[in-house]
């Protein structure tokens, strides 16, 4: 198997379209990779549709989405190396752990289960969704000033302002309460098998200024694999926000990730 035959999976998190993965889509293109970038189930084709059509979202779960990634694996020709942003990244950790991925790469990973801190600044980073139960079976959308806190915190207000236009969508609220309530949970969907020693390299991602999952969050994720002996490695990004991914910044991450596959051979 060789890089030039490898597919890719890019897999979105909450308030931004599958489209937002295109400057990553061509650049693993460019260097040889088969990507690909799904949306999550009923998401609409463009941003345009998926504001339009809200509700088909609403009431989505973590499980929901990530056995929608998981039928998509199956009907690639060889386990794919899987790269997600926030809740994008937790669903990657799920499916490496069931062994569905050759290697997967979490950027700002949502929290999984297990994972304890949990700092002002996330908090008020998902009120949006979490600030009223009744948003549990909904789809919620952010204002620009709410994007601004959670995404575009470390950019101008100039470049917060743009990419909201461009690719926020509205995003089901339930895996924010999944993720929330996951440590009270016998049974949690953002439970991940963090012991698994049989399955690919994970790269974690962080960017040291984000609000919605700082970086003390992804630190503890790290520590949640410490009983596994399979690669398990982190990299900080110093001034980046959770808007890491499609930032005028976003290729310095890119170049990172593509890095971190060749030194293990994928």
């Amino acid at each position: 198997m060789t890089a030039a035959q490898r597919p890719v999976v890019f897999i979105h998190g909450l308030w931004l379209h599958s489209s937002s993965w295109g400057p990553w889509v061509e650049a693993f293109r460019e260097t040889g990779y088969a990507p690909s970038a799904p949306g999550w189930p009923r998401e609409g084709e463009t941003v345009e549709l998926a504001r339009q059509q809200a509700d088909d979202v609403a009431g989505l779960g973590i499980d929901d989405v990530t056995n929608h990634y998981a039928s998509i694996i199956e009907k690639l020709p060889d386990a794919p190396v899987l790269v997600g942003h926030s809740f994008g990244g937790l669903i990657a950790e799920k499916l490496l752990g069931q062994g569905k991925g050759a290697a997967a790469v979490a950027i700002d990973p949502a929290q999984i289960k297990g994972v304890l801190p949990l700092p002002l600044a996330q908090l008020r980073a998902g009120l949006p969704a979490l600030g009223n139960p009744a948003n549990r079976n909904k789809a919620v959308s952010l204002t620009s000033k709410e994007f601004r806190y959670g995404f575009g915190n470390a950019l101008t207000q100039e470049e917060s302002d743009a990419l909201y236009e461009k690719w926020t969508i509205p995003s089901p609220a339930r895996p924010l309460f999944q993720a929330a309530a996951a440590n009270f949970s016998m049974h949690s969907e953002a439970a991940v098998d963090t012991k698994n020693s049989a399955r690919g390299p994970l790269l974690l991602i962080s960017g040291l200024e984000d609000h919605t999952v700082p970086d003390v969050v992804t630190r503890s994720t790290l520590k949640q694999y410490r009983t596994s002996t399979a690669v398990t490695e982190l990299r900080q990004f110093e001034g980046r926000g959770h808007s890491l991914t499609i930032d005028s910044g976003w290729s310095e991450v890119a170049t990172a990730v593509l890095g971190w596959l060749d030194e293990h051979g994928l």
